[in-house]
């Protein structure tokens, strides 16, 4: 029996439109989330104090690939993790301005005009 993939791949650093460098992951085995946090390492309980409730912090594990996003859940993460923590990403960015649809061009007929086509 073959062993089921990891969770992920581990978080990639990139940048956001807001000019700040971010930490994106998906997050989780099943109904996996995509997590877009700031890469400034806190402390659980700095974490903690920002978290709200559209606003996840983040146990940042280090792999040999790289930084490892893990759910803080509150039963099953100690209070007193020594591991670093991010917070969920909020941009500053000014909103991007919805593209309206390109509108079609009618074909010419293929006929000319006043002949009818069938």
């Amino acid at each position: 029996m073959t062993r089921p993939p990891s969770s992920s791949s581990g978080a990639r650093r990139v940048r956001c439109r807001c000019g700040r460098t971010v930490l994106r992951q998906l997050v989780g085995n099943r109904a996996a989330l995509d997590v877009t946090a700031d890469a400034d390492e806190l402390t659980a309980a700095a974490a903690a104090m920002l978290r709200e409730p559209n606003r996840l912090d983040w146990c940042v594990r280090r792999r040999k690939d790289g930084p490892d996003l893990a759910w803080v859940d509150r039963r099953n993460h100690p209070a007193d993790c020594l591991r670093p923590h991010v917070i969920d990403h909020q941009c500053t960015a000014p909103a991007v301005p919805a593209r309206l649809p390109a509108r079609r061009k009618r074909k010419p007929t293929p006929v000319p005009a006043g002949q009818l086509s069938l």
